[in-house]
């Protein structure tokens, strides 16, 4: 089972560990149970088959990709072959590119803070202790 064309049937989870998209099976799986996945715009199952042609949607972390399905390869090889695979639509690279280009725009919010949590130390000197003690000396 090498290719869609000699009528070979793949698994979508075997699919999208092959094509290199997920470092395990069981990882790919699991982002397909989690609804990260669909093909042809509809939610899939890691048992549907994938053929050449097909649209498949997902999410990597933070990341949405959208390819076409050019080769039906069950087996893992290496990369360079992973790659021959699929092809990512132009909207999607675009969408891609867009984000990277915000997250480096964009600075960290934590890095806004100049020093962290205060110390007690610091909480003892921020807080006003006579206004809240008992002890109120009549004026």
């Amino acid at each position: 089972m090498t290719s869609d064309a000699s009528g070979a049937r793949v698994r979508l989870d075997k699919w999208l560990w092959a094509a290199r998209f997920f470092k395990t099976r069981s990882l790919s799986a699991d982002e397909i149970g989690k609804g990260r996945v669909q093909v042809n715009g509809q939610a899939a199952k890691a048992s549907r088959e994938v053929h050449v042609g097909d649209l498949i949607a997902l999410r990597q972390g933070h990341v949405a990709r959208t390819v076409v399905v050019k080769a039906a390869v069950e087996q893992r090889g290496p990369a360079s072959v992973a790659q021959q695979m699929f092809e990512e639509t132009a909207e999607s690279v675009a969408l891609r590119e867009k984000q990277a280009l915000e997250r480096r725009m964009n600075t960290e919010p934590s890095l806004a803070i100049e020093q962290g949590r205060p110390t007690k130390r610091d909480r003892r000197q921020l807080a006003d202790w006579n206004r809240w003690s008992a002890s109120v000396d009549p004026e």
